[in-house]
């Protein structure tokens, strides 16, 4: 066995074919997990060979793959078999193929000719047609995998017979992306192009493990992947610190129990989820003290190296000192996070800012909170902190109603801790409204009232957002209404629980059996309004079934349930202007009345407008089963469980691909599953169930998936 460090280059360059074994599952990566991190990490090393073109790269590593020689005739091309890592290479194949293809079409075709050697294998080691690729995925893949690979270009996706395949949306996706990135000036073309095709072909390392032929790939592939504890970013700052404080003979007992034993709680060594992965809270808290410190865009992977450079030429002051302020930060954060979860009782403008960020799992809005709280500099007016923390909040909740993407947000908030450093911290409030008026680019803009409005008047509130975020926006209506309005202190001087009630739609989803739809109009149009913002309320507990679908009048009826649980002004209001009644046009009216309210907590400069016509949505996708499997929340083998009890246990296994198995037979969606299991039309989503005592659905996973990744996808499907 013997193991290497290997670019693309080393790897591929040689006439070779990788075989994918048959057992091996098919292809399975997607979009989310792995095809725009890798691309959002190429281009990033690309960016910095444009910006400094002789210093030193640091490349990106995409992990290990395990290969196995095996006998092949004298003669003929040499054979590996992909032990571990074929996501990985096919992945890799299918990328340096479509930013081949975009560099021809851009006539920078030197270095498209340089990938084309990782690609294809000349055609006088072709023993047969599959001789020419590189690698040769499983039974399964290999008609996807030929048919995009082989087309001629540009490929024509919509034609392909395997078009709607993982392979093929992968290559487009990547081919899609270069087309982006090659699309600037003819003068600056070529730079661009040799700064991609150099960060693709030297600057991505994997560690590559290559097996004689007669050893024992199962041993050894298992003794590969079994769990160790690895050391966290957190585990190697720690080693260095005190490495450092041991070589100037400081008091290294003292220092630990003063400063870095709280890192050792429970509370930091929790897993959270930062971007798309989940790292201990205390290697993330230091990746953002980093970004704070530096205004810098800083990688979980880069932690420990940025900080090592900090703490030695840019900190101005000894390690003792540097681990002090590191232990002041971690106290100021603590606070921060923990103020999030204070649902009940008084709370400041800045645990406000705490909960509602943590709704929107915005993560990302910690290093500049640990920037504007820094006890270290100067200290910044309250007047100024609170109105920087409400420009921000504005600006994320704006952008959120309006469905725009959330991808730039590390860059943007990187940006602002430098545009304060220079400015400086007496007027951060100001600076940060300024800059993030003046954005107009479809990453970094602040919706304005005309797209907030445009886009709330139709936008299906219970479906496209999750319910914590929902009954956020729903909390902030009824603190509005109770007199929160700025500084000024609500009625009875406190606002409304938090996190704690149910949502409510006042004109039910199943309206067709007492809610007859007025002269004129569609169940379409009736359907389209049930989810909006105009229809929906919060209640201090769920009303049963047949008070929430029930008529709008009668003792059992939705008006007398309302009153009942009349302790919100949002339901009083909603009674005094209801005028007997409730239909379409009384949610059209209450709908205008919120989004006003709305527009009015999170408020924008006055006479704000943004050059973007429109919001940019993200784009809709389906969610399938093997999503969640590449995202690590379901598995292959796991077992499901049929919601209804009337089917006595019946299960399904999750099958490698995301299908899965009923009774023996494979069934390519859940809800095809679950139709043969119940032998009626159901749901697959909500009639699978992960855990009996739990009752979570796919449908949850769902749901976690989307707030996670900001996909935008119908949550009822």
């Amino acid at each position: 066995m013997k193991t290497f460090v290997l670019t693309p280059r080393n790897v591929f360059h040689q006439p070779q074919r990788l075989r994918v074994p048959l057992f091996q599952r098919p292809y399975v990566w997607n979009e989310d997990d792995q095809w725009e991190p890798l691309w959002v990490d190429i281009t990033r090393v690309a960016e910095r060979i444009l910006g400094q073109p002789y210093a030193q790269r640091q490349p990106h590593f995409l992990g290990a793959v395990v290969l196995q020689q095996l006998q092949n005739p004298s003669g003929t091309v040499q054979e590996r078999t992909i032990i571990d890592g074929q996501q990985r290479l096919t992945t890799l194949q299918l990328l340096l193929d479509a930013l081949r293809r975009e560099l021809q079409r851009a006539s920078a075709d030197q270095c498209a000719s340089r990938l084309e050697d990782l690609i294809m294998n000349a055609r006088h080691y072709w023993g047969c047609p599959e001789d020419r690729f590189k690698v040769w995925p499983t039974n399964r893949d290999r008609g996807a995998f030929n048919e995009v690979m082989g087309a001629d270009s540009p490929p024509v996706y919509s034609t392909f017979e395997h078009g709607r395949s993982r392979l093929a949306q992968a290559h487009q996706y990547f081919a899609q992306r270069a087309r982006e990135w090659l699309k600037t000036d003819k003068d600056d073309l070529f730079a661009r192009a040799a700064a991609i095709e150099r960060a693709v072909r030297e600057l991505v390392q994997m560690v590559v493990i290559e097996l004689e032929a007669e050893e024992n790939a199962q041993e050894i592939f298992e003794t590969l992947n079994a769990r160790g504890a690895q050391l966290t970013a957190a585990d190697l700052i720690k080693n260095f610190i005190f490495q450092r404080l041991t070589e100037a003979a400081a008091d290294v007992e003292g220092a630990y129990a003063k400063h870095w034993k709280h890192f050792e709680t429970g509370f930091w060594e929790a897993e959270v989820s930062a971007g798309r992965v989940k790292h201990q809270r205390s290697s993330v808290f230091l990746n953002q003290w980093l970004i704070a410190k530096t205004g810098e865009e800083i990688l979980a992977r880069e932690v420990f190296y940025r900080f090592k450079t900090y703490a030695d030429f840019e900190s101005g002051v000894d390690m003792t000192n540097l681990l002090d302020e590191v232990h002041r930060a971690g106290r100021i954060y603590q606070d921060f996070v923990n103020s999030a979860s204070q649902t009940t009782g008084p709370i400041t403008r800045l645990g406000l800012f705490a909960y509602r960020t943590s709704v929107m799992e915005s993560e990302v809005v910690k290093p500049l909170v640990l920037f504007l709280l820094d006890r270290d500099d100067t200290i910044i007016p309250d007047a100024q902190l609170t109105k920087a923390l409400e420009v921000i909040e504005s600006w994320l909740v704006r952008r959120m109603l309006v469905r725009a993407t959330s991808k730039s947000y590390a860059q943007v908030v990187a940006e602002l801790i430098a545009q304060l450093r220079k400015s400086g911290r007496a007027n951060a409030g100001d600076v940060i409204e300024r800059y993030l008026r003046q954005q107009s680019a479809t990453n970094w803009y602040w919706p304005d009232n005309d797209q907030v409005r445009a886009e709330l008047r139709v936008f299906p509130v219970y479906r496209r957002l999750s319910r914590a975020r929902a009954r956020m926006v729903l909390e902030a209506i009824e603190d509005h209404e109770r007199g929160w309005r700025g500084a000024a202190t609500g009625m009875g001087g406190e606002r409304v629980a938090r996190g704690s009630y149910s949502i409510e739609h006042i004109l039910p989803r199943k309206w067709k059996d007492h809610w007859p739809l007025p002269e004129g109009a569609s169940d379409e149009d009736r359907d389209a309004l049930v989810d909006t913002l105009g229809n929906l309320t919060l209640l201090t507990s769920k009303l049963n079934s047949a008070v929430s679908n029930g008529p709008w009048h009668g003792p059992d009826g939705k008006r007398n349930g309302l009153e009942k649980h009349d302790v919100l002004m949002l339901n009083r209001h909603l009674l005094e202007r209801c005028d007997g009644t409730w239909d379409d046009e009384g949610i059209r009216k209450r709908g205008e009345r919120l989004v006003d309210i709305v527009l009015e907590i999170w408020a924008t400069p006055e006479g704000h407008r943004v050059a973007t016509t429109r919001a940019e949505h993200r784009p809709e996708r389906k969610v399938e089963l093997a999503d969640l499997m590449s995202a690590g929340m379901v598995h292959e083998g796991a077992t499901l469980h049929a919601r209804r009890k009337r089917l006595g246990g019946m299960t399904a296994i999750v099958l490698s691909d995301g299908a899965l198995e009923v009774n023996g037979i494979r069934y390519a969606s859940p809800s095809a599953a679950a139709k043969a299991a119940a032998r009626t039309s159901e749901n697959g989503w909500t009639f699978w169930l992960l855990d009996l005592k739990t009752r979570r659905s796919l449908k949850d996973l769902v749901q976690d998936y989307v707030d996670q990744r900001g996909v935008d996808a119908d949550l009822e499907a």
